[in-house]
């Protein structure tokens, strides 16, 4: 009976030993599976059919066209954006879960809370640049004003008379700064979105507008509003004949960029392989092409770069958040 559960016990410890090597040889080559290996989610921070959607499932589409796997995109629209940052900063951080939005946003957001959620500098890892895109200052096209150099005129001899548009936090930074560097004092009349502001530009209703770069150039296109000046340090190839603000001797430059995150701590090799998948869609004549249309210049970036844009945004962010004296949450 002894002799029988002592040979038990050794095939037991045999088998048991068996299965141990068993999953050591496993674990590592399932840890070690090539990336990627199921479908990928491009977050969008704004809802369905908006303008940033329409630029995420461009990229998806064409990442999925290109390299030949499954990309979702996923709408998750709030708090400009703040709830979509933490929820990818919170995600596993194995590369299936990638944030595509505005950089300068995500940093200027930073400064919008009195407890933030996240730090996108530490909780969130850049992985390609995308485009550059400022905001515009803009006027309907049958306003009297035909220039930057008239406008400037125009609000430091109406004072407060004078009217301005906004209706994104990019365009209301881009309007204190610009009218702290000016000594202009006009009404802010806020609206909701871009395309509610359009109608009182056109009919004159308000006396300038600072929007985004796809409302500025496809309704400029349309004929229904004239582009004044860009609110980047310098003029763009994409709109050549439009000056910057710095041209004026105003010390303004608020680049917009749009880049593609994951979070913190994603491996490296991950990241260079999203990083790649971006870059090949990027170097392609449409996307240039496609990139030009929304107002912006493509902006090919390394992951240290987009690292590096973010932390210049949060510190701008902070100073332009307190010159507009914008309520923190």
């Amino acid at each position: 009976m002894n002799s029988f559960i002592t040979t038990t016990r050794r095939k037991l410890l045999v088998l048991a030993g068996g299965a141990a090597m068993a999953t050591a040889v496993t674990l590592p080559a399932f840890a070690q599976e090539a990336y990627p290996s199921r479908p990928i989610t491009f977050v969008c921070a704004f809802p369905a059919g908006s303008g940033a959607d329409v630029l995420v499932r461009y990229f998806a589409n064409a990442i999925q066209e290109s390299s030949g796997h499954t990309i979702i995109v996923e709408n998750k629209p709030g708090a400009s954006g703040s709830i979509s940052a933490e929820y990818v900063a919170r995600s596993d951080p194995d590369g299936y879960t990638v944030y595509v939005h505005s950089g300068f946003s995500t940093a200027v957001n930073y400064s919008l809370w009195n407890t933030p959620a996240i730090d996108p500098r530490s909780d969130l890892m850049g992985v390609a640049g995308i485009n550059e895109q400022p905001f515009y200052i803009v006027v309907g096209v049958d306003s009297e004003i035909q220039s930057i150099e008239q406008l400037n005129a125009y609000l430091l001899e109406a004072g407060d008379e004078a009217t301005y548009g906004v209706s994104a936090t990019s365009g209301r930074l881009l309007a204190a700064q610009y009218l702290s560097e000016l000594g202009g004092t006009p009404v802010e009349v806020p609206y909701r979105t871009g395309m509610e502001m359009v109608p009182d530009v056109v009919n004159l209703g308000v006396d300038f507008a600072v929007t985004d770069p796809v409302t500025a150039m496809v309704q400029e296109r349309e004929g229904r509003l004239r582009v004044l000046a860009t609110g980047a340090g310098r003029r763009l190839d994409v709109a050549p004949e439009v000056p910057s603000l710095t041209e004026f001797g105003m010390d303004v430059d608020q680049m917009g960029v749009w880049a593609a995150y994951v979070p913190a701590g994603t491996p490296q090799d991950v990241v260079d392989t999203l990083a790649g998948m971006f870059q090949g869609v990027l170097e392609t004549d449409d996307t240039q092409a496609y990139l030009r249309t929304m107002g912006g210049v493509p902006w090919i970036a390394t992951p240290a770069e987009v690292d590096e844009r973010m932390a210049q945004n949060v510190e701008l962010g902070a100073y332009l958040v307190d010159l507009a004296e914008l309520p923190k949450n």
